[in-house]
């Protein structure tokens, strides 16, 4: 291999090979570097439990990869990727026995929603119908938008608090409920500036696309992306870790897919003593105690909506997921987390033994803590499907250590490479006109710790590498 590349990635998630993909796409030689021996970063599958059955090692399904502006341009089901669509994207059971669900078709959730339906049914309809001109402004850092009226729209619902917002919109306790469901995805508390942004986003892509994941497992996403770039002349270096900017080879633009506690590890970057006390202060958010189970047979709820969702959102009022999501930030665990769900084999049965299956989950708690939160994540499932835990074959459990330990990028657990509130929704990991570039001008970021965020989408990637391109290369 050549001594000298135009640019190399350090990290194989979604967003280093986003960034790879767009570079080696534009004629530069380029390479990727990852610590790990299998690329994915937290995209990645295995066997957990028992032989045969396949579980999400990370994220599990994936709205926004499907809707991703940088991926929808990639031929990646001629590379092995295969979108799985459950019947209804997501559903919100309640303890009476009851469910809201999010089909596609937003006048048939609307209807579940008594005097919210025509409110509801306006506002995604407008969401949906405008998203072609919303997604590239939502998923890029902040700038003039390219519609600023829309925008302005979107914006003024989107920077409210959940609680605000549902109060402000919905007069009905299960569709506030509901709402707040595809909001706490955020893991922010539901009090905070910006949070409603999530719950517009996660409804609206629900509508338009629904809520897929691929066939075999979420390590399709990264393999395809992988021999996509491979593909197109691109190097990709398993079980390399880095942790001297000079065991890379010369090249004029260096792309990290790292957080920046990672990111401060590595020597010789020369990033300036300021920089690095900015990155040093930079916060992380809560993180997540996960569970993957092999079950002898689909998990019973009392809700045929659950049974036909892909995921589901525990939560039993919007008192409690205020609770849970309030105690987490102030440091402690919910007895009633709220808990996200996800029954692939419903929909994909290459994930486990004929006749069986395999359910994901977890619950946010502070970043770091090391409770034992199964139990409690058990107990709000048993709730919507009494009989579940007579079903569980094996688990495997996870703490924020251990996620981290695998996954390094995912401090404390956080699964959003940051804490995602008003102050670094955008301006992360720092204020700045081009958050991508650091004081080292061959030197850039380009993991979730950038905008716009966490999420299966390689948006981080694609605009750190077009920066770069631009920088250097255009």
């Amino acid at each position: 291999m050549s001594k000298h590349l135009d640019a190399i990635v350090v990290g194989s998630g979604p967003n280093g090979l986003a960034a790879a993909i767009y570079l080696q796409q534009k004629g530069l030689s380029t390479a990727i570097y990852e610590q790990a021996d299998e690329v994915g970063g937290a995209t990645r599958s295995g066997e957990l439990t028992l032989p045969g059955f396949i579980h999400d090692l990370g994220s599990a399904i994936h709205p926004l990869g499907m809707a991703s502006p940088f991926f929808k341009t990639l031929p990646l089901d001629e590379y092995g990727l295969e979108w799985v669509y459950p019947d209804i994207p997501f559903a919100h059971p309640f303890a009476d026995g009851t469910s809201v669900a999010a089909y596609q078709d937003i006048d048939q959730t609307a209807r579940q929603l008594g005097r919210d339906q025509e409110v509801y049914f306006d506002m995604m309809s407008w969401l949906t119908e405008n998203w072609a001109d919303l997604e590239e402004d939502i998923l890029s850092p902040l700038n003039i938008p390219n519609h600023p009226i829309k925008m302005a729209r979107f914006g003024m619902s989107a920077l409210l608090p959940v609680t605000t917002f549902s109060k402000l919109f919905f007069k009905e306790e299960k569709t506030r409920a509901f709402f707040y469901g595809a909001a706490a995805h955020s893991t922010l508390p539901l009090t905070k500036l910006a949070s409603a942004s999530f719950g517009l986003v996660l409804h609206g892509v629900a509508h338009k696309y629904g809520w897929p994941f691929p066939r075999g497992g979420a390590k399709n996403i990264a393999e395809s992306l992988a021999a996509y770039y491979r593909s197109l002349g691109g190097i990709i270096f398993r079980d390399s870790l880095i942790e001297y900017i000079e065991e890379l080879p010369r090249a004029q633009a260096y792309l990290f897919d790292l957080t920046p506690k990672q990111l401060l590890k590595i020597k010789g970057t020369n990033m300036g003593e300021d920089y690095r006390k900015r990155l040093e202060n930079y916060k992380y958010g809560k993180g997540v105690f996960k569970i993957d189970w092999a079950l002898s047979e689909p998990i019973p709820f009392l809700s045929e909506e659950c049974r036909k969702a892909g995921t589901i959102h525990f939560g039993y009022s919007t008192k409690e997921m205020e609770n849970s999501a309030r105690r987490g930030a102030k440091g402690y665990v919910s007895p009633d987390p709220y808990v996200l769900l996800a029954q692939h084999t419903i929909f994909d049965s290459s994930r486990a033994p004929k006749g069986q299956h395999t359910a994901w989950a977890y619950c946010h708690v502070p970043n770091g803590d090391e409770t034992d939160m199964t139990p409690f994540i058990e107990a709000q499932i048993e709730k919507a499907a009494p009989g579940f835990k007579d079903i569980i074959l094996a688990r495997n459990a996870q703490t924020t250590s251990q996620m981290e330990a695998w996954n390094p990028n995912l401090v404390g657990g956080d699964i959003n490479g940051g804490l995602q509130d008003i102050s670094q929704l955008f301006t992360r990991p720092v204020a700045s006109f081009s958050p991508y570039n650091t004081p080292n001008k061959q030197v850039y970021i380009c993991s979730s710790s950038t905008p716009p965020g966490g999420g299966v989408h390689g948006m981080c990637g694609y605009n750190a590498a077009v920066k770069a391109y631009s920088d250097h290369f255009k």
